[in-house]
C-alpha cells in the first residue's frame, strides 16, 4: 500500500535511493552501504522483520528511524524491487530472479500476516504453477539456486527442482507432445511412424535419452550430484547415468578433450553456460558418482580423466579408483591413451609405474572372468572370453613396450616387469616382444653382454615367427648365444613349414578314396616318433653349435692373450735397442756363415717363390 501523497517512482543520487513523493522520508535502511529513504507504512505493512525492529525502537523519539540489513540475499539491487513491490508496484518474475526474490521474502518474513496476497505467496504460486511444469524454467531456477543454496535448501527450492527434473528425466519424451514433427512425417506415442494418419508400424530408431544432457551440465557439481543420485533412485538406468556424467566432464573440464562423445546434441536451454568451479572437487566428486561400467567410450573417457587429474593433483584414492577401473576393461584401452607422461619428479618420460597398476588389476584373480555385455554402455558390443581380452591386452603391452623403449631412463628391471606380468599363455607371438628389446638394445648400447643376455630371456623364441628368427639371428645387436638361439628355431620353424608341405603334397598326389575314415594309428604314431625324432636331432644339434661357440670364444681368448704377449716382446726388444745405441754399443754385422744359414732356411721354405722369381734361369 503506498503512502499518502503521490509517488512517481525512485531516483538515485550517488549511493542513495529516493522515493519521488509529496511526503518526506521518515526510515532510512543501509544495504551494501546503499541508503534507501523510505517510508515507514508501506515497509511496515508488508516486511515483519522491518516491522519487529520498528516496534523494538518505538520508544525512542526519533524523526528519522534506520536500520541495516547485513546479508541481505541480492544486495542492494534485489531489495530495490523488494520495496517497489513494498509500494504498489508491479514485479515481472522470471526464472532468473524468482529465487533470489524469494530468499529476500524469506529473509524480510513478507508472508500473508503481514499483507494480503504478500510477495511470498505470489512467488509460490508463480514457482508451482510455471517453474515446475517446464524443464527450461525449472533449470534455471535449480542454476540461480547455486548463489544462495544454503537458504534454498531451507526453503525447499532446489530440492523440488531436482525432483520435478528427475520426473521429467524418467518420463518417456514421446509423451510430452503428440503428434511429433520428426523425419518428415508424424509419430506416434508408441514411435511409430504416421503416413497420412495411418500407422505403418515402422519405429524409429533413434536414442533420444540424452536430451537433458546439456541442461544439467551447467549446474554446480553439487547440485549436479543430487540430480544424478535422485533420477538413479526413480530408476533411470546406469548406462544414462553414465553418459550423462561423461558429458557434465567435457563440459566442465577444459583439460579433457581427448573424449569424443555425445556431444553433438545442441542444448535446449541456451540462458544456461557451464560452471566455473574448483577443478579439483569436480574431479573427485564425478569420480564418486560414476557407475561401475565397461567399454570403449567409458574406458577412453577414464583414462583422460586420470591424466588430468594427475595434473590437477587429486587426491591418491581417486587417482586409485581411476586405475582400477581402468586396469579391469583394459582391453578397450589404446596406445594413445596409455601414453600417460610422467607428472611427477620421475626419470622416465612416460609413468610406467600406473601402467604397471593397470596391468596388475587386470591380472587381478578378483576380476570377473567373463564379463557380460550389458555391463557395456557401447551399443553392438559383443562380450569377449578371457582369452580373448588377454591376447588383445597382450599387442597393446607390445606396441606400448615398443614406444617406451626408446626411453633413455628407462630402466631394465621396469621394462622386463611391464613384460612379465601378462602370462605366457595371453601372447600366440612374440615378435612384438622381440621389436620392443631390439629398439632397447638399440637406444641402451652401454648395456654389458650379462645384462642383454638376462633381458633377452623375457623373449619366447618358440613362439617367434620364421621372419623374426632370421632377423634375430642376423641381428648385431643381440648377443651370439641370443643368436644361435634364434637360429636354432629357425630351423625348426623350416622343418616344420617343410613337413606341412610334404604332407601337402602327397594328400594332393594321393588322395583318400575314404574321407570318412579314420586315420589309422600305426600311421600316427609313425608320424609322431618321426617328429619326436627330429626334436632330439635338433636339441643334439643347438647342444653342438653352443659347444662350439664356447670353444671359439676360449680360442678368441687365447688369441687376444697371444697377441698382447706379443706385443709387449716387440715393445721391450725396441726399448733395448734404443738402450745399447745410447750406451755406444755398435752390433757387428752379421758373419758369412750365418748368412749363408740364412739363405739355406730360405730356400727350404719357399722353395717355389724362388723359382717364380727367376723364371728365366734354366
Amino acid at each position: 500500500m503506498a503512502p499518502t501523497g503521490k509517488v512517481s517512482g525512485f531516483r538515485r543520487e550517488g549511493d542513495a535511493w529516493f522515493c519521488n513523493s509529496t511526503l518526506p522520508s521518515d526510515i532510512l535502511v543501509v544495504v551494501d552501504e546503499v541508503k534507501f529513504h523510505l517510508h515507514k507504512f508501506p515497509l511496515i505493512s508488508r516486511c515483519g522483520k522491518i516491522a519487529a525492529m520498528f516496534e523494538e525502537s518505538e520508544s525512542r523519539k526519533v524523526t528519522l528511524f534506520d536500520i541495516t540489513l547485513e546479508d541481505f540475499p541480492g544486495g542492494a539491487d534485489v531489495f530495490l524491487n523488494v520495496v517497489k513491490f513494498c509500494y504498489g508496484s508491479r514485479l515481472l518474475f522470471t526464472p532468473q530472479n524468482t529465487v533470489i526474490l524469494y530468499c529476500a521474502a524469506e529473509f524480510l518474513d513478507m508472508t500473508d500476516d503481514f499483507g494480503e496476497d504478500n510477495l511470498q505467496s505470489k512467488l509460490e504460486n508463480f514457482f508451482h504453477q510455471h517453474i515446475l511444469n517446464h524443464w527450461k524454467d525449472c533449470a534455471m531456477v535449480l542454476q540461480s539456486c547455486e548463489a544462495v543454496l544454503p537458504l534454498a535448501d531451507k526453503l525447499r527450492l532446489s530440492s523440488r527442482c531436482i525432483d520435478a527434473l528427475s520426473v521429467m528425466i524418467c518420463t518417456d519424451s514421446s509423451l510430452f507432445g503428440w503428434p511429433m514433427k520428426m523425419y518428415g512425417s508424424l509419430q506416434s506415442p508408441g514411435g511409430s511412424i504416421l503416413w497420412n494418419g495411418i500407422n505403418t508400424g515402422a519405429k524409429i530408431h533413434s536414442d533420444d535419452s540424452n536430451w537433458w544432457f546439456a541442461d544439467v551440465s551447467c549446474l554446480c557439481v553439487e547440485l549436479f550430484e543430487r540430480l544424478i543420485h535422485t533420477v538413479e533412485t526413480k530408476g533411470v538406468s546406469q548406462k544414462i547415468v553414465a553418459r550423462a556424467i561423461m558429458y557434465y566432464c567435457v563440459i566442465n573440464l577444459p583439460g579433457l578433450c581427448r573424449w569424443q562423445g555425445e556431444q553433438t546434441g545442441k542444448s535446449k536451454t541456451t540462458a544456461l553456460v557451464p560452471v566455473s568451479g574448483d577443478q579439483k572437487f569436480i574431479l573427485e566428486t564425478v569420480i564418486k558418482l560414476l557407475p561401475e561400467k565397461r567399454g570403449k567410450s567409458l574406458c577412453r573417457f577414464l583414462l583422460g580423466l586420470l591424466r588430468v587429474s594427475m595434473i590437477v593433483g587429486v587426491n591418491r584414492i581417486y587417482l586409485d579408483s581411476l586405475e582400477r577401473r581402468i586396469g579391469i576393461q583394459l582391453e578397450f584401452a589404446t596406445l594413445d591413451g596409455l601414453l600417460i607422461p610422467s607428472y611427477s619428479d620421475s626419470e622416465t618420460l612416460y609413468d610406467c609405474d600406473c601402467v604397471e597398476r593397470m596391468l596388475c588389476h587386470f591380472v587381478s584373480p578378483q576380476l570377473d572372468a567373463n564379463p557380460a555385455s550389458p555391463l557395456s554402455i557401447d551399443q553392438g558390443m559383443l562380450p569377449l572370453s578371457q582369452s580373448q581380452r588377454f591376447v588383445r591386452v597382450s599387442k597393446l603391452v607390445d606396441q606400448y613396450l615398443a614406444e617406451i623403449a626408446s626411453d633413455a631412463n628407462l630402466k631394465p628391471g621396469k621394462f622386463r616387469r611391464l613384460t612379465e606380468i601378462l602370462p605366457d599363455s595371453s601372447r600366440t607371438l612374440y615378435d612384438g616382444v622381440y621389436r620392443a628389446v631390439d629398439i632397447y638394445l638399440k637406444e641402451h648400447a652401454w648395456m654389458s653382454e650379462k645384462d642383454q643376455e638376462q633381458l633377452c630371456t623375457i623373449i619366447d623364441f618358440q613362439k617367434l615367427s620364421i621372419d623374426a628368427c632370421e632377423h634375430a639371428s642376423q641381428n648385431g645387436r643381440l648377443p651370439m648365444r641370443v643368436k644361435c638361439q634364434a637360429l636354432f628355431f629357425e630351423q625348426m620353424h623350416l622343418r616344420v613349414a617343410l613337413a606341412g608341405y610334404l604332407n601337402s603334397l602327397d594328400s594332393e598326389i594321393f588322395p583318400q578314396t575314404a574321407p570318412t575314415e579314420a586315420p589309422d594309428p600305426r600311421m600316427r604314431r609313425d608320424r609322431w616318433l618321426t617328429v619326436s625324432e627330429q626334436n632330439e636331432e635338433l636339441k643334439i644339434d643347438m647342444e653342438r653349435m653352443m659347444s662350439r661357440v664356447d670353444g671359439l670364444e676360449q680360442e678368441v681368448s687365447r688369441m687376444k692373450e697371444h697377441v698382447r704377449k706379443v706385443k709387449n716382446h716387440h715393445d721391450h726388444v725396441r726399448s733395448s735397442g734404443v738402450s745399447v745405441t745410447r750406451i755406444g754399443c755398435k752390433l757387428l754385422p752379421p758373419s758369412s756363415e750365418s748368412k749363408h744359414r740364412q739363405d739355406a732356411v730360405v730356400k727350404l721354405r719357399f722353395p717355389r717363390q724362388k723359382q717364380r722369381a727367376s723364371p728365366h734361369k734354366p
